[in-house]
């Protein structure tokens, strides 16, 4: 069965630092586009950050560019994201994503929330002014 956690929200202050994790079980073989969107209540699920297991750039929204660090650690089947210079706006409840894919798709359509066939129930990040 397949299964994406996340893990390490929590509260922190404006200009804080917070690091995300998701780890993944049961997947088959192959390379995947993996993604984290958020989203804040009221408001639309959003992508943030995403990057191609089988190599390639990392891939960022506008607004956490130069903040955010994506990343992923093969031997503990885990994603990371890295967040830095946190916002009160970057409060959102924050999921992991994967899509078996190509890099070209990944590439070309990594912020379409509905290629994703596998979500976490995401980890929530408040950050206070």
């Amino acid at each position: 069965q397949v299964q994406l956690v996340e893990s390490g929200g929590g509260s922190v202050q404006a200009g804080g630092s917070l690091r995300l994790s998701c780890t993944g079980s049961g997947f088959p073989d192959g390379s995947y586009c993996m993604g984290w969107f958020r989203q804040a209540p009221g408001k639309e699920r959003e992508p943030v950050a995403a990057l191609y297991t089988g190599g390639g750039s990392a891939l960022y929204a506008d607004s956490v560019k130069g903040r955010f660090t994506i990343s992923r650690d093969n031997a503990k089947n885990t994603l990371y994201l890295q967040m830095d210079s946190l916002k009160p706006e970057d409060t959102a409840l924050y999921s992991c994503a994967a899509d078996r894919t190509s890099l070209f798709v990944c590439l070309s359509l990594w912020t379409v929330a509905v290629r994703y066939n596998h979500w976490g129930r995401g980890t929530q990040v408040t950050v206070s002014s």
